[in-house]
């Protein structure tokens, strides 16, 4: 007689899982659990400010003081009608966009050429050069405001748009080159040396095969020094001193208040239109960001 039941038969030694499996992955378990804390923990610390300028900015003076960090109970446009209304607003904006767009195309094009140079030539004192670059990327910039700006004085420079984007160019510089010298440096020799073989020249190397292969991390580098040049404050205060010359964060974050006063739901409301346009950039280059910041960094 046939049996409908399906026979049972014993997995072999070497596919039964091992007696300790579970117990490593119980162990396991504190490791992640506090990784994963830290990480919402850090989204959250990094979100709330976004959240607590968004939603003050819809409310009125009266509700912001009864109601700090809740949602408005009566949204109302009136803050951000009386930022767009401001007569220096369009000003303030061109003068970003050309602080942040000059600044940031000199600091491109110089930093390929050096990253390039230091990646792929050979001359006395390259590596130390380049030793030196790392350590200028944690230098604070308030420690170089006074000699910047006694520098820049001499020059005439100063209540120019001139002077914070020679500024800016130059606080970028040694995290851009660093960045692409990185990049550069896995990019395999073979590649080049069959170039040379067909009669390319350097430049053309450079043009030719190292951009086009180079191109997220120089995506990359440029989102980075664009978010910080639009969103910069310091220096852009001290060197922009007159009203029409400021960029659009300072002249929103001293327009907006007053000596003894300060209307928080309409400063809320200037910021968040300077911090749109970054949003929607970094929407936009969100996976060339990431597939910059992490490419290039295995040697």
């Amino acid at each position: 007689m046939v049996s409908d039941t399906p026979e049972t038969t014993a997995a072999p030694p070497e596919q039964r899982p091992a007696a300790g499996v579970s117990l490593v992955r119980l162990k396991q378990i504190p490791g992640k659990a506090l990784k994963q804390g830290a990480l919402v923990t850090l989204s959250i610390l990094t979100i709330f400010p976004l959240y607590f300028m968004f939603v003050s900015a819809f409310k009125t003076r009266d509700e912001f003081i009864e109601n700090l960090l809740g949602l408005p109970g009566s949204p109302t446009l009136q803050n951000f009608r009386a930022v767009l209304a401001h007569p220096n607003l369009l000003t303030w904006f061109l003068n970003s966009l050309v602080l942040t767009g000059g600044s940031v195309l000199i600091t491109t094009a110089l930093s390929i050429l050096a990253a390039f140079s230091f990646a792929r030539m050979r001359f006395r004192g390259r590596d130390l050069l380049f030793a030196i670059t790392p350590p200028l990327m944690v230098i604070p910039p308030i420690v170089m405001i006074i000699p910047q700006f006694v520098m820049l004085n001499e020059f005439g420079l100063v209540n120019q748009l001139a002077g914070p984007l020679l500024i800016y160019a130059g606080l970028m510089l040694p995290f851009t080159i660093y960045l692409l010298r990185n990049f550069f440096i896995t990019i395999p020799r073979e590649i080049h040396e069959a170039a040379l073989i067909d009669g390319a020249s350097t430049w053309q190397i450079l043009s030719r095969i190292d951009l086009p292969l180079a191109r997220p991390a120089v995506v990359t580098s440029m989102l980075v020094n664009v978010v910080w040049v639009w969103n910069e404050l310091l220096i852009a205060l001290v060197f922009l001193q007159r009203d029409e010359l400021r960029t659009l964060v300072v002249g929103i974050a001293t327009s907006l208040q007053k000596r003894f006063t300060l209307d928080v739901p309409a400063l809320m409301a200037g910021l968040a239109v300077a911090t749109i346009p970054m949003i929607i950039l970094y929407a936009v280059g969100q996976r060339t960001l990431v597939r910059g910041l992490t490419a290039g960094f295995e040697k």
